[in-house]
């Protein structure tokens, strides 16, 4: 398996000018991604042979269902996009992550306007899902797939990163219970920020008192994992973790020190400054009292440093 995550991205999205209108999207989050993964370009609309530039596409909705039209002239394309979709899925040997281009007809994953017909009309609403993006959905459920509007916003973007890399990880290991208790070790707190009862119940996978067999015992864990990346981590269960490690290294500190820490962990409270602030000074102390235990722990970098120097516009779609 690759070193390095495959994440299937809109082409659009800084890799070539290939909208509709001949544009291409900048995107500072997927130019500071390529160093750290393997993208894997894809036009729908050009492999199915539209030009550059176009006419726009648009969903309609009528009798028939969903489809999607040429918005000036009608000329459906909907067989062409499922055919090719369909191909396109099959012939991927693996991919961990998916960015594709918001709001867009074919690779949106929520927000897509839909229309009564081709022609000047009114929306009916804009709550679909894009033709191209429903199947990559709907084939890899497990994996994190965002769009690149919504990867402005911090949480979301921190969310989306280390479901890839957390995930990607596992996928690396080769099928020892020694590999997984060790990994289960070291995701311990980060876990434990997503969901302490999927924490506990890992927990007890790696233990397998049950003496399942491995492979079962891998299948359980997979699971396990898909379900503590549903959702991002609320705020009480990082202050929880945060206050949780903070025990470790509280007894060695100072008076201002604690001090500084419960301050910083309020002003995380209220959203004036970002987790990292936090795990950032526990991080030092760690360092400073050689705690091999915590220093070992993904939940201070559960992806690549370099990674952590994007910053948030605040624009993001929530």
């Amino acid at each position: 398996m690759e070193q390095k995550p495959r994440v299937l991205v809109s082409k659009c999205i800084e890799f070539a000018a290939c909208r509709y209108n001949g544009q291409k999207i900048n995107s500072p989050e997927v130019r500071f991604l390529q160093p750290h993964v393997n993208f894997i370009p894809v036009c729908p609309e050009m492999e199915i042979g539209l030009p550059v530039p176009r006419d726009s596409i648009r969903l309609v909705q009528d009798e028939s269902g969903t489809r999607l039209v040429n918005s000036e002239t009608g000329e459906d394309h909907t067989e062409a996009m499922t055919s090719f979709r369909a191909r396109f899925l099959d012939s991927l040997e693996g991919v961990d992550g998916c960015i594709l281009k918001g709001r867009s007809p074919t690779c949106g994953i929520g927000n897509v306007k839909v229309y009564p017909s081709h022609g000047k009309v009114p929306q009916i609403h804009s709550k679909e899902t894009g033709l191209f993006g429903k199947a990559v959905l709907e084939r890899f459920p497990e994996i994190p797939v965002e769009d690149e509007g919504r990867l402005n916003n911090l949480r979301l973007r921190e969310h989306f990163l280390t479901r890839l890399f957390t995930l990607h990880a596992f996928n690396l290991l080769k099928g020892s219970m020694g590999e997984l208790v060790d990994y289960h070790s070291k995701n311990k707190y980060l876990f434990m920020s997503y969901s302490q009862k999927l924490l506990r119940e890992a927990g007890k996978l790696t233990a397998n008192h049950e003496h399942l067999p491995v492979k079962e015992v891998y299948t359980r864990y997979r699971l396990i994992l898909s379900k503590m990346f549903d959702s991002l981590p609320r705020i009480q269960t990082n202050i929880n973790v945060l206050q949780h490690l903070f025990g470790y290294v509280s007894k060695h500190i100072t008076k201002q020190e604690k001090e500084l820490f419960l301050d910083m962990l309020e002003r995380y409270r209220e959203l004036q400054i970002p987790l990292a602030a936090v795990t950032s000074l526990l991080q030092s102390w760690i360092v400073r009292f050689d705690t091999s235990y915590l220093a070992m722990q993904t939940y201070f970098q559960p992806f690549p440093k370099g990674l952590q120097s994007i910053l948030d516009t605040g624009k993001g779609r929530v």
